[in-house]
Parts: C-alpha cells; sequence; structure tokens
C-alpha cells in the first residue's frame, strides 16, 4: 500500500484542463483515467493519485475507458498495454483520432519493452514497468500533465493565430476589397502560384497569410521572406539553403526556407528586388518543383505553395529589362490586386474602429472613438502609407488621448496637409475616386482659413464676407478644427 504524504507542489498543472472537481481553493484539479484489467493495480494505483491532489477514476477495460473518455474531460489517461479482448493499442488509436489533447502514458511488464517502444511511436508520452515505483509514476504524471498544459496552449495560441489572419479579420467594405475577398475564396484551395500587388502599407502580407488560412495547407508553415531585406549574394542561400564549405562562413549544412516551409506556403515579398540570377533558379522552383541547395549536387523536392508580392509595376520592370519576361509569365497566373487606403476612404471608419479595439486593449485607456471632426480629418486625408499609416496613427492617438473621445489634436499634424492630388488644376489622370461632398471639404476649407486669415480671424467680419451666418461659419470651423493659433498662424 501506498504511503500517505503530502501532495507536491504543481506549478501550472493545477486547471490545466476543465472537467475536475475543485480543491479547497475552487482551483481545478488535473483529472487522470486508469485502464488496467488487473483490478488491484487499478485501486493500489487510483489511492495513491488521489493522495498526490489528483482526480483519478480507475476502469479495467479500453470499451469503459473509451465510455469515460467520450462522457468526461481527462487530463491523462495511464493504461496497461496488454489487456485481454482489446489491447492499450486500440486504446492509443482512439485517443490519437478522437481525443488528440489528452497525453497517455503505457504500463508494461518487464518482458514486453518492445511493446512500449511501440505505443510511443504511436503517440503514448511515456511508459511505466511493472512493479511500478512510487517516485516514478509520481514524476512521469507531473510530466505528461505539463505536456498536456503545452499541447492545450499550442491549440489554442494556433486558433489565436488562425483568427488573427483570417480573411474575416481583414476589413472592408468597398466593392474593390469585396472582389479581392472573393479572389481569395476562389483560388485558397488550389495550388495556383499567386501575385499580390499593391502599394506599400496596404496589406500584402496579410493577404498572403489569408490565402494560407484559407487553404488546406493551414495545419503546415507560413514562412515570410523579404527579398528587399537579405542581400544578393545571401538570398539564394537564404531560401535553398546551403551545403558545408559551399562559401565562406558555412561550417555547416543548413536548410533554407523552402525546407522550413515543406508542405505550407512560402511568401516572398519584394520580389521585384531579387536578381536575375536568382529569378532563374525560382522560375526551375515554380515550374518543376525542384530546387539545389548551394554547393549542393543533390536535388530537393519542394512541396510548398508560392505567394510572391510586388510594391511596383512588374510589366513595366520587364519591359525596362529588370524582371525576367518567363518568371513574370509564370507568376502572373492570379494576380489579387489591393487597393490603396486613398481608393476606399469609406473603409476608413470600419478600420479605425478595429483599430481602436486593438490599442485601447493594449493601452488599457476607455478611448470610445472619434469624433466627428476627427474622423472628417482622416477621411479628407490621402494616406501615402496606406493601411499602416492609419494603424499608426490610430495608435498614437489612443496613446496621446486624454479624454474619452479622440479629437483633431490626438491625430499627427501631417494628417491636416493639403494631399498634393487636390492641388492641381483638376486634371482627370490624378483623380482620386471619391464622393463630391468629400472632394468640396478641403477647397471650402482652404477658402475659410484664408478668408479668416484677411480678417484676422475675426469671425463676424468673415462670415459677412463669405456671405453666410456666424453660426453656420463656427460649426464649418468645428468640423474642419480652424481655430485661432498664436504660434501657427504668426501672431
Amino acid at each position: 500500500m501506498p504511503k500517505t504524504k503530502d501532495p507536491p507542489e504543481r506549478v501550472g498543472l493545477v486547471g490545466t484542463r476543465p472537467g475536475g472537481k475543485g480543491d479547497a481553493d475552487g482551483q481545478t484539479r488535473p483529472r487522470l483515467l486508469l485502464v488496467d484489467d488487473d483490478r488491484i493495480i487499478v485501486d493500489s494505483l487510483s489511492e495513491f493519485l488521489r493522495l498526490e491532489g489528483y482526480e483519478v477514476v480507475g476502469v479495467d477495460s479500453v470499451a469503459e475507458a473509451v465510455t469515460q473518455l467520450g462522457r468526461n474531460s481527462f487530463n491523462l489517461v495511464i493504461s496497461d498495454v496488454n489487456m485481454p479482448k482489446s489491447d492499450g493499442f486500440e486504446l492509443l488509436r482512439t485517443i490519437r483520432d478522437r481525443f488528440p489533447e489528452v497525453v497517455t502514458v503505457v504500463i508494461t511488464g518487464y518482458g514486453t519493452i518492445e511493446s512500449a517502444v511501440e505505443a510511443i511511436k504511436m503517440g503514448a508520452y511515456d511508459y511505466l514497468t511493472k512493479p511500478i515505483v512510487d517516485d516514478e509514476i509520481r514524476l512521469v504524471v507531473q510530466r505528461a500533465l505539463q505536456q498536456q498544459s503545452l499541447l492545450r496552449e499550442n491549440r489554442v495560441l494556433k486558433q489565436q493565430l488562425a483568427m488573427r489572419y483570417s480573411l474575416d479579420n481583414v476589413l472592408g467594405q468597398d466593392y474593390k476589397m469585396v472582389r479581392v475577398f472573393d479572389l481569395i475564396d476562389t483560388v485558397a484551395e488550389t495550388r495556383t502560384t499567386i501575385l499580390v500587388t499593391g502599394e506599400s502599407g496596404t496589406g500584402k502580407s496579410l493577404i498572403a497569410r489569408a490565402i494560407h488560412q484559407r487553404s488546406d495547407r493551414r495545419d503546415k508553415p507560413f514562412v515570410e521572406v523579404s527579398c528587399g531585406a537579405i542581400p544578393e549574394t545571401l538570398l539564394e542561400s537564404e531560401l535553398f539553403g546551403h551545403a558545408k564549405g559551399s562559401f565562406t562562413g558555412a561550417v555547416a549544412d543548413k536548410d533554407g526556407k523552402f525546407k522550413a516551409a515543406e508542405g505550407g506556403t512560402i511568401f516572398l515579398d519584394e520580389i521585384n528586388s531579387a536578381s536575375p540570377a536568382f529569378q532563374v533558379k525560382l522560375l526551375r522552383v515554380l515550374q518543376e518543383k525542384k530546387y539545389e541547395p548551394v554547393g549542393s549536387n543533390d536535388t530537393v523536392s519542394a512541396d510548398v505553395r508560392v505567394v510572391l508580392a510586388s510594391n511596383v509595376d512588374l510589366k513595366k520592370e520587364v519591359d525596362e529589362g529588370r524582371f525576367r519576361q518567363d518568371l513574370y509569365y509564370r507568376i502572373n497566373v492570379v494576380t489579387v490586386e489591393i487597393p490603396s487606403l486613398a481608393e476606399r476612404l469609406g473603409d476608413i471608419p470600419l478600420l479605425t474602429a478595429g483599430f481602436l479595439k486593438k490599442y485601447r486593449a493594449e493601452v488599457r485607456k476607455e478611448v470610445l472613438d472619434f469624433t466627428p471632426e476627427a474622423m472628417q480629418a482622416l477621411q479628407r486625408y490621402h494616406w501615402p502609407g496606406n493601411v499602416r499609416e492609419l494603424e499608426n496613427a490610430v495608435e498614437r492617438a489612443v496613446v496621446l488621448c486624454k479624454g474619452r473621445h479622440i479629437t483633431p489634436d490626438d491625430l499627427p499634424g501631417h494628417v491636416f496637409e493639403t494631399p498634393p492630388e487636390r492641388q492641381g488644376s483638376g486634371d482627370a489622370g490624378s483623380f482620386t475616386p471619391m464622393s463630391l461632398k468629400l472632394a468640396l471639404e478641403d477647397p471650402e476649407r482652404r477658402i475659410i482659413e484664408a478668408a479668416l486669415r484677411a480678417n484676422n480671424w475675426n469671425r463676424q467680419t468673415t462670415a459677412e464676407m463669405l456671405e453666410i451666418n456666424r453660426t453656420t461659419l463656427y460649426k464649418k470651423m468645428k468640423r474642419f478644427a480652424l481655430e485661432f493659433d498664436p504660434a501657427k498662424h504668426g501672431a
């Protein structure tokens, strides 16, 4: 009979999985399922583990164990390998297929170590040999529960990652973004190479991740490589790996990013910066799904979905001889064009709401929304940095906001600068699609500001000059954030 002793301290084990009974302090105890056809072993081991602080259920058959697993939640299963009717291997297969979060430890006799090794190959965490030693099982159970906790944490992190990079997280109601979403849904499940185009900051990386999460490769790696950030001499080695001694500093064999992405997706950003020599090798990978590491004669097969991105016009690069024509036509099978933020200004309220929710949680501020004046300022700005610039502006506003509403004073000063495309003569070639109301706001603002300056910011005189009443002028000044500032206006 096991000796009675105080339960050991189990840091990080309590509460690893719901379903157990609570301790006196309200915490949940880990639940264990014992499976052995020898009832003496079940009763003895159950008593010992209960004294260790665990909740234990003991059964004497695989069928009853499967029934218990279907009815209750367990952290750990400890099962004998050799049992009549159904053995421990059948239970392992059932747990692996139906209860992947449950960790298994097998029990075996001294003469059946080979069976234990086979059980490990089938997914068992560890094995115990009979007769079972108290200290040994105490340590194995603690480690197995830590493993179960890690498995559960890993699953939660994967779910969070999938939510973060899912297509549902790419915000947009503009018809151009709706077309992008439809195209992604159509091509995500295929193996087709995809080219993502758009200005810097439009979210090409997010789109590439959304394609990966939407595909049947979502459980495999997603590897992102910025071709422009890697020196030309190292890019080939970085992607395809190298053999020991292939160049100075190659002290050992090294796998490349393509190997790391095996079975998943590799995203090659700024592909326009790749050298002609590298473009040739990339073309072969796309066509034949094979490559050789630098300095090696071994050919490696690549089961990798390739998504590429460029922030410049690749067709123009081809015409000017900076990008291979054959590679261009090979990667330009399906092109996802991400519109600039200036082309979808109507999405700004939706985007800012998402960024506001994110950063007020990080900064821990009760910032509710943007004032109408602040939102109008955001929608008037031309956003050369696109969605990335908008996100940075929202983060800054949340940090600086002193109240519950973000005002124009919380926004970066450059947001109020006149967009270059609105300073010209109105040439159709430089026109950015927008509503007539929004297009007229900037000229109206500049006219009112000029009139205020001309009248030394006297509202009554300015209202008479513009032939509007003083209340209307005041409302427009508030909307356009036009307040007299001695430092700004040279007073």
